[in-house]
């Protein structure tokens, strides 16, 4: 699954921020020729960028973000025909003399958005990189303030990929469950239109490519995160002469992610399992830092916590919004959305000690934002809808291949205790998906020696891009230099080592890579949260927003 927490932004952690409309000025796209790049079809085209002022907040930054919309072909194959309107939005660099050009930045996903962040929060962690680029983010086809934007209308806790019960062997009724995926890709296919065939990771290369010439960047510099990293990846091998420098930040293993998505799931769920077991162990080790969950064994306390749970579900009254209680597979589901953070332990654990009191009011905060993306109205936020379908136009799922994922189901039921939910079962909508983009990019992504040198940032204990994809990634790519942040969570810059951050600031700025085998430590430390006084109508116990942006923006990878 998690190719995405589904974290809020920082301000949207248990008081949803307003999603507000931004100012954006829809101007004609004018169309200049290019040399046509590898596995580009048709001609690239240069939008014209009428940027107007849509800060949102009075943040210093955020009051110079502009924005503006690039009308796109939906097809680049037919320049001509149908569009994208692409939400790009941008913060000036501060020191305009010494100024290098922009940065262009992915949070993940897929289905991440960014105009959102720069808005609300103006550079927020690229605000030392802000001194010399100007920071450019854009919501991907499909996503976010884009248009056509996807939305398949379900409730994800009911209908979508993890909704709820997650089966086992012993209880799936597999006509029912299989019927219930239909019924989603059914959702999908009838509340979104051609925009479905045109959302691989190809073509939003391509769009990126045409962003870049049009803020009149000869090359590109980039910094994606998660899914962003094949974002990246993919770019430069289509356009491997058009880039200055590419961090890859929590690095997905291409090939693995395009030509076998099960093994690649499978491979992350067992990494889960092992961010879980250290989760528990500090917690043993520091009582203090856990709230006191579990004592001397807080491994088999949230055992029997979960088969409490599974037999009389735990009071959530403090919740207002949904005071439903809480279950064993919510359990498991909050658990996911803060295993993508270190900084989120704390908060994991004292809301774990919470209900192991009788109280689950933060869990099902959790499980209702982190995980489900459930808004303050009672609907849901499309962003794993998005996640599903850009992700099964471009993957090699088995097609109608049922019981290929009833025999991974069972598999993952009987390798992973506590997230098999994420692995099989969930997949069984990607096999019925029709919609399937035929200019997706499936490699090779060998970089000739020529090109700069990406920089590949990975964590040794990454649940979500395990550090083994890290290695595969840098060996596909063959010219890359990898730099080890040894810790855990999702994704490395932006507040985890400072080493991390000097030499992926460095490396933007003049190209300077690090030593070879260079390994960095992570100065988070695990913490208990400190109380703050609850927002009207949220959780007794609210969640900090120390965690990386990256995750917090809920995006599965």
């Amino acid at each position: 699954m998690l190719q995405k927490p589904l974290i809020r932004p920082a301000a949207r952690r248990v008081a949803v921020l307003p999603l507000l409309v931004a100012l954006l000025t829809l101007l004609g796209t004018t169309v200049a020729r290019a040399g046509e790049a590898t596995g580009a079809p048709g001609q690239p085209v240069v939008p014209t960028l009428g940027w107007s002022a849509c800060g949102l907040s009075d943040d210093a930054t955020a009051a110079d973000v502009q924005c503006a919309v690039a009308d796109l072909p939906m097809d680049y194959d037919d320049p001509s025909g149908k569009q994208v309107h692409i939400a790009v939005a941008k913060v000036p660099a501060v020191d305009q003399a010494h100024r290098i050009g922009s940065l262009f930045f992915n949070f993940g996903g897929p289905g991440g958005p960014s105009v959102d962040y720069l808005q609300s929060a103006g550079a927020g962690i690229f605000a030392a990189l802000n001194q010399r680029f100007d920071i450019v983010g854009f919501d991907p086809r499909g996503v976010g303030q884009s248009t056509p934007s996807i939305d398949c209308k379900a409730n994800q806790e009911t209908e979508g990929i993890y909704s709820e019960p997650f089966p086992t062997p012993l209880d799936i009724d597999v006509d029912a469950y299989v019927a219930k995926a239909k019924s989603y890709v059914d959702a999908c296919l009838a509340n979104n239109g051609d925009i479905l065939e045109h959302v691989s990771t190809a073509n939003v290369a391509r769009d990126m490519d045409a962003l870049r010439a049009a803020v009149g960047d000869k090359k590109l510099s980039y910094l994606g995160f998660s899914y962003g990293t094949f974002l990246g990846s993919t770019y430069a091998a289509l356009f491997p002469d058009r880039y200055r420098a590419l961090v890859l930040d929590g690095p997905v293993d291409a090939a693995g992610y395009i030509h076998d998505p099960m093994s690649d799931i499978a491979e992350q769920t067992a990494w889960f399992e092992i961010a879980l077991h250290r989760f528990l162990e500090a917690c043993a080790a520091d009582q203090t830092a856990c709230s006191g969950f579990g004592g001397s064994d807080p491994l088999m306390a949230y055992d029997h916590l979960i088969a409490q749970a599974e037999v009389s579900p735990i009071p959530a009254p403090g919740y207002t919004p949904d005071p439903r209680p809480v279950s064993g597979d919510d359990i498991r589901a909050a658990t996911l959305s803060t295993l993508y953070a270190k900084q989120l332990w704390g908060d994991l654990a004292a809301a774990l000690a919470e209900a192991a009191a009788g109280d689950a009011s933060t869990l099902r905060a959790l499980v209702d934002e982190a995980f489900y993306g459930r808004q303050d109205d009672g609907t849901y936020d499309p962003i794993s809808d998005r996640y599903f379908t850009i992700g099964a136009s471009e993957q090699q799922y088995p097609q109608w291949d049922l019981q290929a994922f009833l025999d991974r189901g069972a598999e993952s039921w009987a390798s992973f205790p506590h997230f098999w939910l994420n692995s099989g079962y969930a997949e069984i909508s990607y096999g019925l998906w029709p919609a399937h983009d035929e200019d997706a990019f499936g490699g090779p992504w060998t970089l000739p020696a020529s090109s700069p040198t990406p920089l590949v940032i990975a964590t040794t204990y990454d649940p979500a891009t395990p550090y083994p994809g890290a290695q595969r990634l840098v060996a596909e790519l063959g010219n890359a230099r990898l730099l080890t942040m040894d810790g855990d969570g999702h994704t490395a810059y932006g507040g985890n080592s400072s080493c991390i951050d000097t030499a992926a600031e460095a490396y933007l700025t003049d190209g300077t890579l690090p030593p070879a085998g260079t390994v960095c430590q992570q100065e988070v430390p695990f913490t208990a949260p400190q109380p703050e006084p609850a927002p009207s109508g949220t959780a007794t116990s609210t969640l900090r927003t120390s965690a990386p942006v990256s995750v917090l923006l809920g995006t599965r990878r």
